[in-house]
Parts: C-alpha cells; sequence; structure tokens
C-alpha cells in the first residue's frame, strides 16, 4: 500500500467455475433463463455451472452443457479463462466453445428454474450491444464466441 500503511480487505474464496458455448449444427446457441435472486429478476445466460474443488473445467463443462441444454458436444475448445472480479473474488471462469452437439434431455439440479432458448450468433451479438444481455460472463462469452465464428467463415 502506498505510504506503507495497511488496509483490510474481504475476499470471496471460490473454487472457479465454468461458462460453455454451445454452437448446434444449425448454427445456434442455447442460452437459459433462469430467475437470479440478487438480480431480482430472470437473466439470460449461457450454460455455466461451479467447479468443485479439484474438478476438471472441462468435464465440468460439459457437465453443465448436459444438465442445462440436454446437449452432450462431440468436441469442445477451451478459449480463455480468467477471474470474475478480481476485486473481491478468487474465482476464474474457463470459457469453452462446444461443436458437435447431439440433443439430448436436460437434467436440472432441484432447485434450478430454466427456460431454454436457442439464438444465431448475429441475434445474440446485437442482443450484447444493446443492452439486453446483463450477465458479464454471458457477454464475455458470446462476444469471444462471435469472434470464433466470424474468423471460420
Amino acid at each position: 500500500m502506498k505510504g506503507g500503511g495497511t488496509s483490510k480487505r474481504e475476499i470471496v474464496e471460490h473454487s472457479g467455475g465454468v461458462v460453455i458455448v454451445g454452437i448446434t449444427d444449425e448454427g445456434k446457441i442455447p442460452l437459459v433463463r433462469q430467475y437470479r435472486k440478487a438480480a431480482e429478476k430472470a437473466v439470460l445466460e449461457i450454460p455455466a455451472g461451479k467447479l468443485e474443488p479439484g474438478e476438471d473445467p472441462r468435464e465440468a463443462a460439459l457437465r453443465e452443457m448436459k444438465e442445462e441444454t440436454g446437449y452432450t458436444a462431440g468436441n469442445i475448445r477451451k478459449l480463455t479463462a480468467g477471474y470474475s472480479s478480481i476485486g473481491y473474488s478468487t474465482e476464474i471462469l474457463h470459457i469453452y466453445l462446444a461443436t458437435e452437439l447431439s440433443p439430448g434431455e436436460t437434467d436440472f439440479d432441484e432447485h434450478e428454474a430454466i427456460d431454454l432458448f436457442e439464438f444465431t450468433p448475429d441475434e445474440l451479438y446485437a442482443m450484447t450491444m444493446s443492452g439486453e444481455i446483463e450477465d458479464l460472463k454471458t457477454i464475455a462469452a458470446i462476444l469471444l464466441a462471435y469472434q470464433e465464428v466470424r474468423s471460420c467463415g
């Protein structure tokens, strides 16, 4: 600290999380809408979830995609990882891109009430830029995936 003093910080210790952007063969990206108490409303989000201590992020991403959307990914690739809120949390989010999706049944946690939607990358980009998407992990994931989609064709 400047001047040699001390300061107090409250840090949230967190095991980390995963965020997974799936792209269907039809070029759609599944999002979930669920009620979030902190926001006091339902929010559109990319499928995501908390890592259990010691859990492999890739495996957790595959699990969360299946649980929340029903899709199983045939191909998965890490896009990036970073702190969700470096000012007060140790949480690192691992963002993945999943393709070769096979549809199946969802397996929500007992406390989750989730609605599933699918959008094109262009729709999600517009929703992000207009402020309709409010969750920052979802914004980051959409922008990274949009760049990937644009650079691949």
